[in-house]
């Protein structure tokens, strides 16, 4: 089987996560017996769902990461099989790992929603790593550049893998 650039980002999430005390288990995350090939189940109660963005773009030097209809339908399948469901946003040009509950995802969605009036087919998920900083995970509000939507999620730095665990 070929290698793929998910294979490599997600492997690396995935040490990081075997290589936490707290770990025991990975198993491929099934909804409806179909394997998701972005998700995993971590000691039997624990879902992440995984993306990737390579480098950061634009004048605020932001990671990319695009959620189709589909990834959001997916996120929403795991998250109602499983009691603590996360998104893990790999940032590879920045080597950090960004943990959010699928639920904060969620409310991100909720008031794009709201700000735009209605849904819209794909949702794009900012990520910046300022130097010596946490990660700030945000979406920009509809039709506006650069406008962030609400305060972005402060993420930690060194909150990765075991904020899954906590």
């Amino acid at each position: 089987m070929k290698v793929r650039d998910d294979h490599l980002y997600h492997g690396a999430a995935l040490i990081q996560i075997a290589e936490d005390e707290q770990f025991t288990a990975i198993n491929s995350l099934r909804i409806k017996n179909q394997i998701v090939s972005s998700a995993y189940k971590i000691n039997d109660q624990i879902a992440v769902y995984f993306k990737y963005a390579g480098a950061a773009h634009g004048a605020s030097d932001e990671f990319v990461f695009t959620f189709h209809s589909d990834h959001i339908k997916t996120i929403r399948a795991i998250a109602a099989t499983n009691e603590r469901t996360f998104v893990a946003l790999v940032c590879v040009e920045a080597r950090e790992i960004c943990a959010i509950i699928a639920d904060q995802l969620a409310s991100m969605i909720a008031a794009r929603q709201k700000a735009k009036g209605g849904t819209e087919d794909q949702y794009t998920v900012l990520v910046t790593a300022p130097k010596g900083k946490g990660l700030r995970v945000y979406m920009n509000h509809p039709g506006t550049k650069a406008t962030i939507l609400g305060k972005p999620v402060i993420v930690s730095r060194s909150s990765f893998p075991s904020v899954l665990f906590g």
